[in-house]
């Protein structure tokens, strides 16, 4: 495993008059899987696009297997076996997912598209990677879990000697994260050489052999995994302090036990598998819904905020049983939601940061319904910007630009503006580093603290362990029980709690 398959040195490349990369070093052995961490800003993303043809470095130099390469276009790094797998997905919604998988390398028989040969021999990748979906399925239908899973097997239908897995794990299930984990360890074997993008530092220091950390720009450290701590990368990450960690730690809060339920929710039915879901909120408490990807966690909070139908059952909203249609009744009546896809679902990317975060509230900032009141909305969206620490160039900035944490504040931001009693979040730290994670859950803790309800959904058990008062399990559509975190003495514990059926 010495050998060096690539080796890229004193990288340096800048957008405008931000220096994003400064004579970063890597290297990656053959056979090996490498881990590149840091927050966001750091780098990350920008050095492997440069590896992969994505962006042009500035200056510096790229060996593969030895010979210095120069790679200006993905075509170049396809080329010499360099495979990436984005964090924001590239499959193209409308086509099949045997389409994406062959998309650029169709198979043609006669001049027209093998459909047939193209289905049958992505089944064959699927399958040996334990992928259960129909080749000839519309990724538009699919859960962002699934779509990812599809990029992989795009990624790794290519035979790519060097792949580049971006943030995999942000959008997977347990069981579909213990999958990729087995593939990766397959294609070790088979000599395949790897780059893991992660904020999920558990997962590195379960399945990486060495760990390169980079901070503003600059190569901090290159180490041996098994030298490292998480103390350790949290250190090296936050420029040897130890940054927010204490933000990962619960603390018992106090709110009104005894207080009239801000949310009531009386045998609520979904669908056929989702069908009698009762639960209660009181205003100040934070309840998380903990279970497996597909139990019912997000199509309740769908559900609630109009986004799925409601065949039966009540909600009661501050003692009042409330009607909800659509989104639009859901915000009037009280609800907010932060959806799992931020990207997709919960901003407009090609707009400024002002535009989104003033889009649940245009209609108290018009003007005789025509006009917006730019001055209004810029001292609001510049407080949201100092009070949730969004670190960006100014609220006119294209949101798109920004980091995965900066948009997710802005996300927040967005709803908090609209002063909802109910603030519904799904897996809303995924792709964030460890930083602003600890940042979004203060965030979400402080509007707890005054007095509104907060539901919770996170694939990470550490942070519902940190953020919520009471959890709630859910397997299969169902309710299986009910944990006050006090009583939690264990993760293990509440992941024991996910995977009981009754």
């Amino acid at each position: 495993m010495s050998q060096i398959v690539l080796k890229m040195e004193g990288i340096n490349k800048s957008f405008g008059d931000a220096k994003v990369l400064k004579d970063v070093p890597f290297e990656l052995k053959h056979g090996e899987v490498h881990a590149l961490v840091g927050g966001n800003g750091a780098g990350k993303s920008t050095l492997m696009k440069i590896m992969t043809g994505v962006y042009t470095l500035d200056t510096g130099k790229i060996y593969v297997d030895g010979e210095e390469t120069v790679i200006t276009k993905p075509l170049d790094a396809k080329n010499k076996g360099i495979g990436m797998i984005f964090q924001e997905l590239s499959l193209i919604q409308t086509l099949t997912v045997s389409e994406n998988i062959f998309l650029g390398n169709e198979i043609i028989n006669h001049g027209m598209r093998d459909t047939k040969a193209m289905n049958q021999k992505s089944k064959e990748v699927l399958d040996k990677l334990g992928i259960d979906v129909d080749p000839d399925t519309r990724v538009d239908t699919l859960s962002v879990g699934m779509s990812q899973m599809v990029e992989i097997a795009k990624a790794v239908s290519k035979d790519a000697k060097i792949l580049v897995f971006d943030e995999p794990t942000a959008a997977l299930s347990d069981s579909e994260t213990a999958r990729l984990f087995e593939m990766i360890g397959q294609l070790k074997k088979e000599g395949v050489s790897m780059v893991y993008i992660s904020h999920r530092m558990n997962e590195i220091l379960k399945i990486a052999d060495r760990i390169t950390i980079l901070k503003d720009g600059e190569h901090v450290i290159t180490e041996q995994i098994s030298n490292m701590t998480l103390d350790k990368i949290v250190s090296y990450m936050m420029g040897g302090s130890q940054g927010g960690g204490s933000k990962f730690e619960w603390v018992e809060r106090e709110y009104d036990q005894n207080a009239p339920d801000v949310l009531t929710v009386e045998h609520l039915k979904i669908n056929n598998k989702i069908s009698d879901i009762s639960f209660s909120l009181k205003p100040g408490e934070i309840l998380g819904f903990a279970g497996l990807m597909g139990s019912g966690r997000t199509e309740i909070m769908e559900t609630l905020f109009g986004l799925r139908p409601k065949l039966g059952g009540k909600v009661f909203l501050e003692g009042k049983e409330i009607h909800v249609k659509d989104t639009k009744g859901a915000v009037k009546a009280g609800f907010a939601l932060i959806p799992e896809d931020r990207r997709k679902e919960g901003l407009v990317l090609i707009h400024t940061i002002k535009h989104n975060a003033t889009l649940s509230i245009l209609d108290k900032l018009t003007k005789k319904k025509v006009f917006l009141d730019e001055k209004k909305a810029n001292a609001i969206v510049n407080g949201n910007m100092k009070q949730l620490n969004v670190k960006a160039e100014g609220i006119n900035q294209e949101i798109g630009l920004l980091s995965g944490g900066n948009q997710q504040k802005v996300v927040i931001a967005k709803w908090i503006n609209s002063s909802p009693k109910v603030m519904m979040l799904d897996e809303p730290t995924a792709g964030v580093d460890i930083g602003a994670k600890g940042e979004i859950i203060k965030i979400i803790r402080s509007y707890a603290d005054q007095g509104h309800g907060v539901l919770f959904v996170s694939s990470e058990l550490t942070e519902m362990m940190a953020i919520c008062d009471r959890i709630i399990t859910i397997f299969d559509g169902r309710i299986t029980g009910e944990m006050s975190r006090r009583d939690i003495k264990s993760e293990e514990e509440l992941q024991n709690a996910i995977q009981r059926s009754e």
